[in-house]
């Protein structure tokens, strides 16, 4: 008969042969024992971005450089030569996908929002985006603030006051004009803007930044298919997967880019007595390029930040100013409204085709699908981009901020301009209707030239929608550059030219689409070219499935095995609860932190790379001076042959005392005495994180004793097959110091 726990013990090895376990070749010398031989492989999911990636530096990927430039040129050189045939021949795909295919593409984005949501509620919802011990780089009004601009293009202006307009005189299953169908009027525009597109952009977003900062590989959908994938993602396969996300990217940009200029145009002609027309939009489209580019060159914190941070500031004003001089009471009553209709609705309207009703496919083509495709063409630019800024984020605080904060705002500014459209139709402004309809961006600046101080209004909101337009130009042209490159580090971007290169593309395309017939024909190029990520994002929730539940497996596993392991072998004695209270309310100084850093941290990683390197490995111990603390900093390396390096830092870093322990602190600098693996300098995001003395989490209290390097040494150097939980945390002990859990 079968011991149980022997059963038990399997269970973990299972799981990992599921992800792929090979044999490692390793640099161990075959003169040593068998018995002393330390039995270390790893999985593939272990491997590094030298697994992705030829080249330790950013390099062009000229494959995937070289095809999607030239379908987009292609593309753009039918439609400036011949843009009859190509409205003709894409509304003639558009119409056929949205009669056979609108049910995948209502039933992805659904299935989507249920993944991520899962995700954010689950036990794996704790896990960061980095190691456990990182923290967010941007503060949080920094970060929404991106979230926002990144996310939100100019084209929601331009249909915040159409679409409510379109959906009260025209409605789908109401009678025209009605109180049903000015009810469901806003409703639907913001539900178009609501959490469908921003559950698309996490689920991309926190894979991309998973695999990126916690497993140390590219920012890239390559490298979120590599649990599915395997070494494939390196070759044609992933050149493929890279193809499809930068032509979307580009597709999707190009289309807000153009609605962003038509909108313009009408503004510069309004501001300035300029002729509105297709020689001004270009205009604009060159000007914006420049700008662009001149942004882009500055990377992510100086541009991005700073456009980012101005365009929710002129936002912000332009609403306030809208609802102090409109109607204030009808507004915030319709938003109220509005916003519980929405909840109440959202199930139905989510899983909404309209089967039943004459003319379904058709508003479902020129509507949600449009939209539903707008935010999967847009999915791999901006989940690029919001990885890449997130680093440090759980999981939950990224899907639910990303679902909720620029969700808000965009509530905001579609209720605010969508019911102020509709009041002005209530009160039989038919022109104005007639306007907005036909020409969607003359009729949102007819809209601001009626409250007080039009030229002011109109002038801010111009402003307000040049940094839009900036904002999606400038980021996009960081995530075009990245999908054209094999960038091994996280941390960097594709090269300045490529940035230029790809701004300039943009430009092309949307010229040429403005040629071919303007805003329609952009949105029947962004439904086509979507579907292939529909695809993508199928492949994405599978693989990322795969890795949360060994993040599961490992994380269980350490819950179980809390009690340390001393050094002589057994369980370590537990503290008494007086001990304990002494460690809570003391706080070491940076003269008993160098002290121990060098009587004891130091000497024990030499004892163990002394260890390692009788066991024939190669081993490097590093100490350096730390700028910041000016204490030394002490790094093992462990050269583990084709698999992925092993590092170990144990580093001091500040942290304020607590309120409550500020009475026994001596008036000096804090400095606790650990942080983990630094993940910035080496990228590489093995183990994952603290679980030492004092829960990591508790910033304020600082833990006393450097963690114990053992265990992480138990975890990140386990044989294949065998889970954390069923291997002992052997305790090393140098100079008289136990190190053990």
């Amino acid at each position: 008969m079968q011991d149980p726990n022997e059963e038990k013990l399997k269970r973990p090895v299972v799981e990992r042969e599921r992800f792929g376990g090979t044999d490692r070749a390793t640099r161990i010398s075959r003169d040593i024992d068998p018995e002393k031989r330390a039995p270390i492989d790893s999985t593939e999911m272990s491997k590094g971005p030298e697994e992705l990636s030829d080249e330790r530096g950013s390099r062009v990927n000229w494959r995937v450089f070289i095809v999607a430039s030239l379908i987009i040129l292609a593309f753009s050189v039918w439609a400036i030569m011949m843009p009859d045939s190509a409205q003709s021949t894409m509304k003639t795909a558009v119409d056929w996908i949205a009669e056979n295919l609108g049910w995948f593409y209502v039933v992805t984005v659904t299935v989507v929002i249920g993944f991520v949501l899962w995700v954010a509620l689950s036990k794996e919802g704790g896990v960061r985006l980095g190691p456990d011990h990182s923290r967010p780089q941007y503060n949080l009004f920094t970060w929404v603030a991106m979230l926002f601009a990144a996310g939100v293009g100019i084209d929601m202006l331009f249909y915040s006051v159409t679409g409510p307009i379109t959906q009260y005189l025209h409605p789908v299953n109401a009678s025209p004009e009605s109180a049903a169908a000015a009810q469901d009027a806003v409703v639907w525009t913001m539900f178009h803007y609501g959490i469908a597109g921003w559950s698309m952009y996490s689920l991309l977003g926190m894979a991309m930044g998973y695999f990126a900062y916690r497993w140390g590989m590219p920012l890239s959908i390559r490298a979120v298919l590599y649990p599915l994938l395997g070494k494939r993602v390196r070759g044609a396969t992933g050149d493929v997967i890279d193809i499809f996300a930068l032509v979307g990217t580009v597709f999707g940009v190009a289309t807000s880019m153009g609605i962003g200029v038509v909108l313009l145009n009408v503004g510069f002609a309004t501001l300035f007595g300029l002729e509105t027309g297709l020689a001004l939009q270009i205009a604009l489209v060159i000007v914006a390029v420049v700008m662009t580019v001149a942004a882009c060159t500055s990377g992510v914190d100086k541009g991005i930040r700073l456009v980012s941070e101005l365009n929710l500031w002129s936002c912000a004003a332009m609403m306030l100013y809208i609802l102090v001089t409109g109607k204030t009471a009808f507004l915030l009553n319709a938003m109220v409204e509005n916003i519980g209709r929405f909840i109440f609705t959202l199930p139905e309207r989510t899983l909404q085709t309209f089967a039943y009703v004459d003319g379904g496919s058709e508003w479902m083509g020129g509507w949600t699908l449009f939209f539903w495709a707008f935010w999967l063409a847009w999915g791999p630019f901006v989940g690029l981009f919001l990885a890449r800024i997130s680093r440090g984020r759980t999981l939950r605080e990224f899907v639910i901020a990303a679902i909720t904060a620029p969700v808000l705002c965009d509530f905001i500014i579609v209720t605010i301009f969508g019911n102020s459209a509709l009041s002005e139709v209530f009160n039989g402004n038919d022109e104005f209707a007639k306007t907005a309809i036909a020409s969607p961006e003359q009729g949102w600046y007819d809209l601001l030239e009626m409250f007080p101080g039009a030229t002011f209004l109109v002038g801010l909101a111009t402003l307000s929608g040049l940094l839009f337009y900036l904002t999606s130009a400038n980021s996009g042209a960081m995530v075009m550059s990245n999908f054209s490159s094999s960038i091994p580090n996280p941390e960097e971007d594709g090269k300045k030219w490529l940035r230029i290169f790809w701004a300039l593309v943009t430009a092309v395309l949307t010229i040429a689409m403005l040629v071919a017939g303007g805003v329609t024909t952009m949105e029947y190029a962004t439904l086509i070219f979507a579907l292939p990520v529909t695809i993508i994002a199928y492949l994405v929730m599978a693989s990322f499935s795969k890795v949360l539940r060994m993040e599961r497996a490992e994380r269980e596993g350490r819950i179980r095995r809390r009690r340390a392991t001393a050094a002589h072998g057994g369980r370590a004695p537990e503290k008494t609860w007086r001990q304990r209270l002494a460690t809570l309310r003391s706080y070491p100084t940076k003269k008993s932190v160098e002290r121990f850093v060098a009587e004891v941290v130091g000497p024990s990683l030499d004892a163990v790379a002394t260890e390692f390197r009788e066991l024939g490995y190669i081993v490097e111990h590093l100490q350096t001076m730390d700028e910041d603390t000016g204490i030394t900093t002490n790094t093992l390396n462990v050269d583990m042959g084709e698999q992925r390096d092993f590092h170990y830092e144990a580093a001091a870093v500040e942290a304020n005392v607590p309120s409550f322990g500020a009475r026994n602190a001596p008036r000096r600098r804090q400095v606790p005495a650990h942080r983990g693996l630094h993940a910035d300098r080496f990228g590489r995001l093995r183990p994952h994180g603290l679980e030492f003395a004092a829960d990591h989490r508790r910033r304020a209290r600082p833990v006393r004793e450097p963690p114990v390097v053992p265990r992480l040494f138990a975890r990140a150097l386990l044989p294949v097959g065998r889970h954390p939980s069923h291997t002992a945390d052997h305790g090393f002990d140098s100079g008289g110091a136990h190190l053990g859990g």
